[in-house]
């Protein structure tokens, strides 16, 4: 199983694709695809058939998974794209962004 350094409800900002430069906060991880959810990016319209929660059906716009890889943390002093790291504080195990050296 592999381990990622981006979680849910944070923001990240997209490296490369189509949505390159697009900010958002993430909402979904899918571990065993190593992709994810990101607020606002990768929107995608979907073709619905009606049904009960939705009897008119038709076209309804929804945020499609990107991989992870395409994706970087936001350093929070900066704003800028970072890379994350792990250290030790006060016996808590916290993520830092290696760019500015502070917790996120």
């Amino acid at each position: 199983m592999t381990k990622l350094k981006i979680k849910s409800g944070d923001t990240v900002v997209v490296t490369a694709g189509d949505h390159k430069g697009s900010e958002g906060k993430v909402l979904k991880i899918f571990l065993d695809k190593n992709k994810a959810i990101v607020e606002g990016v990768n929107v995608v319209s979907k073709h619905e058939k009606p049904s009960a929660s939705n009897p008119q059906g038709g076209i309804t716009k929804k945020e499609a998974p990107i991989h992870i890889s395409n994706l970087s943390l936001v350093d929070p002093k900066s704003g800028k794209a970072t890379r994350a790291g792990y250290k030790m504080e006060n016996g808590k195990k916290v993520r830092f962004s290696k760019q500015s050296n502070q917790a996120i």
